[in-house]
C-alpha cells in the first residue's frame, strides 16, 4: 500500500476521475451564491436533518390567511399547521412551534420527542406546528418570480402568526382557545427563534411568552462572526489545517501572475473555474457543517469531522507538485477533499463553470417555478435580514476563509436571482434597520427567555453575541448560553429524555421550569 505521503503528491501531481458527492444536508447555508447553488442542486435529493428521526405521524390542518394583512388583494391561502393533542387538558396553554424558513412536515420529531412536547407534557398543553407563509405548501403564489414573492416578508410573516392566534378553532378541540383568554407560548429557533421573539414584542397581547432559540435577532450586512465562531471552537488542530490553507491559497490566488493563479486553482482541481472568487468560496463549503453538529446522532451529522479527519495532523512538509508550485500537507489534504466531495460531482458534459460558477454561470439563478425553493430564505435575506459571510474585517484575526469573499461576492445572490419586477425590486442593500429596530442584540421583553448554543455559529447574530452586551438570567427574562451547544440545541429531544446529554436534559428541565412559573402569573382577560 502506497503512503499517505505519497498518495498526496500523487493526488496534487495528477487529476483523479469525477465521482458523484456523498449527500449533504438541506439546511439553511450562510449566505453566498454559489453555495446557494450547490444547496438548490442538493436539496433536490436530500432533506432536513429532524427529517431524518420521522415517525410519528400528526394530522394537519389548514387556516386561511389574506395574501396581504395590510392591503386588501381579494386573496387569501392556506396556512398548514399540525396538532398534537397527546397531552392537552382544558385550561392549559398552547405550545406553538415556529417552522421557519422550511417546509413545516420536517418538523414532526419536534411535536412528537421535541421542545413542543416536553413543553406541553409538563403544562397540559396542546402542540402546534405552525408553516412558514410560502413554505411547504402554504404557499400563496404561482411562482417565485421577483414580484410573487413581495408579500414574504417580516411584517406579513407575523401577522400570519397573529391573526392565527387570534382566530383559530381547532377541529378535535372544543371551546375557544384563542388568545387572550388561552395563553400562548411561541417557540422558534434560528430565523424562527428572530420571529418568536418578534411575536412577543410587536403582539405582547396574543403572546404570553416566547423562547427564542439561537434566535438571530441582529441583522447585518457584514456577518464575518459567523466563520470566526467556528474558528474558535471547532478543533484546534483542524483549524491550524484551515488556516495555513487559506494563507496559503491567497498568496497564490492573489498573484500577478496569472500562472500562478492558474496553478493553485489546478491542484484542487478546478483549473477550469473562470472566476477566482468561486475558486475560493467552494473552498469554504466544508465549513458550514459544522452548524449541523448536534447532541443526537441521528439529527445531526458528522460531515464537519469527516472534513476534519480528511485535513489530518499539522505538520511542517511542504509537497512540490506537477503544476511547479510548492505548498503544504495541509494544502494538499484541502486540496484532496474538495476534489473527492465537490470536483468530482461536475461530470462532463458540464464545466466547471456551469458546476459551481457564479456570474460565469447566471442562468440557474433565473428559473422561478414553484420548485425553485432556495429563492424564498435568500429573498429574505436580500430584502430584511442581510447575513453577508465574509473574513474578519481586522487583519489581526486569523482567516478561515479566503479574502476573496467580500460583501459585495456574498451579496451577488441578490442581483442574480431577483432581477426588478413590474411592481417589486429588491433594495440596493437589505433594509436590516426594520429587524434591527425591534431589539437587535437588546431585544427583551418579560416572559421572552433567550437560549443560545455557545459554539454556535450563529450566536453573532443573538443578544448572546460577543459583540452584546451580557444581562442577568432571570426567571421572567430567561437569558441562557449552553455549553458547547451549536445551533438550536435544546429543540429535538429523545422519547426518553434520561437518554439525552446532562447539558440537553437541563436546559430542557430549565425551560419547563420557567415557563411553569409565567403561566402562574396568567389571568384572562375579563369578559
Amino acid at each position: 500500500m502506497p503512503s499517505l505521503k505519497s498518495g498526496l503528491a500523487s493526488f496534487c501531481a495528477f487529476s483523479l476521475l469525477l465521482l458523484q458527492p456523498s449527500s449533504t444536508e438541506a439546511r439553511r447555508l450562510p449566505t453566498n451564491p454559489q453555495w446557494v447553488k450547490l444547496h438548490a442542486l442538493r436539496s433536490q435529493s436530500t432533506s432536513g436533518s429532524l427529517a431524518k428521526r420521522q415517525g410519528t405521524t400528526f394530522p394537519v390542518y389548514t387556516f386561511t390567511q389574506p395574501l396581504d394583512h395590510f392591503v386588501d388583494t381579494g386573496f387569501t391561502f392556506e396556512q398548514r399547521y399540525w396538532l398534537s393533542d397527546r397531552h392537552y387538558k382544558p385550561g392549559g396553554p398552547v405550545i406553538v412551534f415556529e417552522a421557519g424558513e422550511g417546509p413545516g412536515d420536517e418538523r414532526m420529531p419536534i411535536l412528537d420527542t421535541g421542545i413542543v412536547d416536553i413543553l406541553a407534557n409538563a403544562t397540559n398543553g396542546l402542540g402546534i406546528v405552525l408553516e412558514h407563509r410560502y413554505y411547504g405548501e402554504s404557499v400563496p403564489v404561482q411562482n417565485f418570480t421577483t414580484d410573487s414573492l413581495r408579500w414574504l416578508n417580516n411584517e406579513q410573516a407575523a401577522a400570519d402568526s397573529a391573526n392565527f392566534i387570534d382566530n383559530v378553532t381547532f377541529p378535535t378541540i372544543p371551546g375557544d382557545l384563542t388568545a387572550p383568554g388561552t395563553p400562548w407560548i411561541y417557540y422558534g429557533g434560528s430565523y424562527g427563534g428572530a420571529r418568536a421573539a418578534h411575536m412577543r414584542v410587536l403582539y405582547p397581547d396574543l403572546v404570553f411568552g416566547a423562547i427564542s432559540s439561537s434566535g438571530v435577532t441582529h441583522a447585518t450586512l457584514d456577518d464575518w462572526r459567523y466563520f470566526d465562531i467556528i474558528r474558535q471552537y471547532a478543533p484546534a488542530s483542524c483549524i491550524a489545517q484551515v488556516e495555513k490553507t487559506i494563507d496559503e491559497v491567497d498568496a497564490f490566488i492573489t498573484s500577478p501572475k496569472a500562472e500562478t493563479r492558474h496553478a493553485i486553482k489546478a491542484v484542487f482541481g478546478l483549473q477550469n473555474l473562470t472566476y477566482d472568487p468561486d475558486f475560493a468560496s467552494l473552498l469554504s463549503g466544508p465549513l458550514g457543517a459544522w452548524q449541523d453538529n448536534n447532541w443526537d446522532p441521528a439529527v445531526g451529522s458528522t460531515a464537519f469531522a469527516d472534513f476534519c479527519d480528511a485535513l489530518g495532523t499539522p505538520d511542517n512538509a511542504k509537497i512540490h507538485t506537477a503544476q511547479g508550485i510548492t505548498v503544504s500537507n495541509a494544502t494538499c489534504n484541502y486540496a484532496k477533499y474538495i476534489n473527492n466531495t465537490y470536483v468530482r460531482s461536475c461530470r462532463p458534459p458540464a464545466t466547471q463553470d456551469e458546476c459551481f460558477g457564479t456570474i460565469t454561470a447566471k442562468d440557474q439563478y433565473l428559473a422561478t417555478d414553484l420548485s425553485q425553493t432556495w429563492r424564498l430564505w435568500d429573498f429574505q435575506v436580500c430584502t430584511q435580514w442581510g447575513f453577508f459571510m465574509t473574513p474578519p474585517p481586522d487583519p489581526a484575526i486569523p482567516r478561515i476563509i479566503s479574502k476573496l469573499i467580500t460583501q459585495e461576492y456574498a451579496s451577488l445572490i441578490c442581483k442574480l436571482a431577483y432581477p426588478p419586477g413590474e411592481h417589486f425590486q429588491v433594495p440596493a442593500e437589505p433594509n436590516i434597520t426594520a429587524v434591527n429596530s425591534l431589539g437587535g442584540y437588546n431585544i427583551a421583553y418579560d416572559r421572552l427567555a433567550i437560549i443560545d448554543g455557545e459554539d454556535d455559529p450563529w450566536r453573532g447574530d443573538t443578544p448572546h453575541s460577543p459583540a452584546a452586551h451580557p444581562r442577568p438570567d432571570t426567571t421572567l427574562r430567561p437569558f441562557k448560553l449552553i455549553p458547547g451547544g451549536v445551533h438550536h440545541y435544546d429543540e429535538n429531544g429523545l422519547a426518553d429524555h434520561s437518554l439525552e446529554p446532562p447539558q440537553i436534559q437541563a436546559i430542557h428541565q430549565q425551560e419547563v421550569e420557567f415557563v411553569k412559573a409565567w403561566l402562574k402569573d396568567f389571568k384572562p382577560p375579563s369578559k
